[in-house]
């Protein structure tokens, strides 16, 4: 089976949704397919350099390969002309083909050509159906809809859901598409022994509270900024750490700094930025607590690292994978708002052996339920009947 794996970007900055691909593809070659990414040499949208890889050219890596292109013109919404001739050129020597994003230009137009070549595909939306984060640029999307997403979503052969909660909520236009229900997976990592504490200046006697993910307003920061102000007006002793950042909308990023910094969470709060290796691997199993405070979230794959590491998380039930959390026992799961987070982070704070359990807990069920080879057999399966629905 050939298989085409496209993404607008798999630089490390955007974070997991684009990252999976690098998990993904690797359990599939593993399985026996041929796998191939097509993906834009972008790595950031505010002046950032262009990753430094070979171009128009497929890189052999664990199994697979990778073909990068220029992106160009509108760097911004990593377009690019050259995957698309590509694509053109090609599809007909692939079996199915898997799209990672919605409104998003190189992937509308993909999803195009693949029509046009008969070539069928999978969209994996990434969130973007979720009413809320249609309602960002309203007017533009249901404009973008009309022109080019709803036909594409109606030309799919399947639409790739992470999570039940995600798909029950997403917006389909009217269109009837097969939904895939697959979760993401995750890659087990060796225990780090590099001291992360002492290289980040965290005090090595505190509780550890560890947000990381991408700076973005639908992740709760505000909300969980205040109700660590409150616990420490209360009494509890605590570090904070902050690791992320937002290549496409930095002045958010420098607003949250701003207000950390403005508070009396400065003297109890390190900001690491964006962090990758042994330090973002350290941290994760360093943390005593992982808090994920989001509006929404279709997955949540920062929340199921923080797991396999073994670190509870503190979760909203807008999180779909909230209903894993509370059946497994993985941690708290509580609402959107400042008291809630309050009170899941004074029950657990107040608990360490407890924390313990579920940290337990947590690894245990990623372990056996967000493995990539597993989650690579799903797949591979879905692939297949929708291959053989065809011939």
């Amino acid at each position: 089976m050939k298989i085409l794996q496209i993404v607008p970007s798999i630089s490390l900055i955007y974070g997991g949704p684009s990252q999976m691909i690098l998990g993904l593809s690797p359990a599939l070659a593993k399985a026996g397919t041929k796998v191939t990414i097509l993906t834009t040499n972008t790595n950031g949208d505010s002046g950032q350099e262009s990753l430094d890889v070979p171009l128009n050219v497929p890189i052999q890596q664990d199994g697979y390969e990778i073909i990068y292109f220029r992106c160009a013109p509108f760097r911004r919404y990593k377009f690019s002309v050259d995957l698309l001739k590509w694509l053109k050129n090609h599809a007909h020597n692939f079996d199915i083909a898997h799209l990672h994003a919605l409104y998003s230009p190189v992937i509308s137009a993909a999803a195009m050509i693949c029509r046009q070549q008969n070539l069928p595909y999978i969209l994996r939306p990434l969130g973007t159906l979720d009413p809320a984060d249609l309602q960002k640029k309203k007017q533009l999307k249901k404009l973008y809809t009309a022109l080019l997403e709803r036909a594409n979503i109606e030309g799919a052969a399947a639409i790739h859901f992470t999570s039940e909660q995600e798909a029950n909520i997403s917006e389909r236009f009217g269109v009837n598409t097969k939904d895939l229900v697959i979760p993401l997976g995750v890659v087990p990592q060796q225990k780090i022994d590099a001291d992360v504490k002492f290289k980040l200046g965290i005090p090595e006697d505190k509780t550890v509270i560890l947000f990381m993910s991408r700076i973005d307003p639908k992740k709760g920061l505000e909300l969980l900024i205040a109700a660590l102000e409150k616990l420490l007006n209360q009494g509890f002793d605590f570090h904070f750490v902050l690791a992320g950042t937002n290549p496409q909308d930095p002045i958010y990023e420098q607003k949250i700094k701003s207000e950390i910094e403005n508070s009396s969470l400065q003297d109890y709060t390190t900001v690491t930025g964006f962090v990758t290796g042994e330090t973002k691997i350290g941290l994760l199993q360093t943390a005593d607590l992982f808090v994920l405070p989001s509006y929404y979230e279709n997955f949540g794959i920062a929340v199921a690292e923080a797991m396999v590491a073994g670190t509870p998380v503190i979760i909203s039930d807008q999180v779909h994978i909230y209903q894993q959390i509370i059946d497994s026992e993985s941690g708290w799961v509580g609402k959107t708002s400042v008291e809630s987070v309050v009170d899941l982070l004074t029950t657990a704070l107040s608990q360490p052996q407890e924390c313990q359990r579920r940290g337990l807990n947590a690894q245990e069920y990623a372990m056996n339920n967000f493995s990539w080879d597993a989650i690579a057999k799903q797949i591979i399966r879905a692939y297949q009947d929708i291959i053989n629905s065809r011939c």
